[in-house]
């Protein structure tokens, strides 16, 4: 059925091509937000034409796509099957319009970006600013949390993740830089403490732990055999925000496992020294990310390019701290 089904969708002549377009982004659009009245509001139409565009596609093509109840919509088989084929021809078309788009118009309009609270304020807003500098027509809507945000349902363009990308399905992006992490402390610290011989050795030492929802997340470390193991601490003092962190530990509060985006200036100065008793981890991906379904418009373009072209291959904030291979590990 597969087969013969997504031909007969793709075959021009069996249906007006406006309105096989209009009922396959209404189709996307609902199954993004889960509801007709959501698909309108995003669209920009009557709940009842959203429908109605739905169900005169799904009259075309014989088929039922979604099963609606009064609280939710869901996907037939056949809908997954169809829903896969929208997003593609979609993103063609959107590539397509784009491109000449980038050509033909000048980059304006609002951009609403999220970015990650510390990372964002050190690192991506200094980007952001050049080119906003630069587009003069440009305006940006910006927010800061740690929480994962929903692009679709927010109404995000662009979204700047530490971490696991998320829904590979709904959002496509650019990889834009390897998280790299060091157990560092202060001069003064290490004078009055001593530095850790050892891995273990830090069991013994004033440690300081990055609190998520309450909790102190372990540091990720690597072993001899290249591989990853998580090092649980019992913290003397957690704290949830990056930067207090890093301040913390710059003052001499204790140890501290820092992303060098965020401790790179301090150790370049001399404030803060890495530990030798472990190799800098690679612990997570960092990651620009947008709506599917959404034009990659000339607004998010601009920014996009810029952020790739400031951090690849090799970011600022690690080009002049010491290379993993350069610390000897001990275990």
């Amino acid at each position: 059925m597969d087969e013969d089904f997504l031909q007969n969708v793709g075959n021009p002549s069996t249906m007006n091509l406006h309105s096989q377009l209009q009922g396959m982004s209404a189709f996307v659009h609902s199954v993004e937000t889960g509801s007709f009245t959501a698909a309108a509001a995003r669209m920009g139409v009557s709940k009842s034409a959203t429908g109605k565009s739905v169900a005169r596609l799904e009259d075309r093509l014989g088929v039922r796509l979604l099963n609606r109840t009064t609280r939710s919509l869901s996907l037939t088989a056949e809908g997954q099957a169809y829903y896969q084929s929208c997003l593609k021809i979609l993103d063609e078309l959107n590539a397509a319009e784009s491109l000449l788009a980038s050509r033909m118009h000048s980059v304006s309009g609002t951009l609403r970006v999220n970015l990650p609270v510390s990372f964002g304020r050190l690192c991506a807003m200094p980007v952001l600013t050049t080119v906003a500098m630069r587009n003069p027509d440009l305006d940006l809507d910006i927010s800061f949390t740690d929480r994962r945000v929903d692009l679709v349902e927010e109404g995000i363009d662009l979204v700047v993740r530490l971490g696991d990308p998320g829904d590979h399905v709904n959002l496509v992006g650019r990889s834009l830089a390897t998280q790299r992490s060091v157990i560092c402390a202060a001069p003064a610290y290490l004078e009055r403490k001593g530095c850790p011989s050892s891995i273990e050795d830090i069991r013994h030492h004033d440690c300081l732990a990055f609190a998520r929802d309450g909790r102190p997340l372990p540091w990720m470390i690597s072993d001899q055999q290249g591989g990853q193991k998580a090092l649980v601490v019992k913290p003397r003092h957690q704290i949830s925000h990056g930067e207090a962190l890093r301040d913390a530990a710059v003052n001499g509060l204790g140890l501290a496992y820092l992303s060098t985006w965020l401790a790179g200036e301090d150790i370049r100065r001399g404030r803060l020294v890495v530990v030798p008793v472990a190799t800098i981890t690679e612990d997570s991906p960092i990651s620009v990310l947008w709506p599917r379904s959404r034009d990659l418009s000339p607004k998010v373009r601009v920014v996009v390019d810029a952020l790739v072209s400031e951090f690849m291959p090799i970011p600022p904030w690690d080009q002049e701290i010491v290379r993993a291979e350069e610390i000897p590990a001990t275990q």
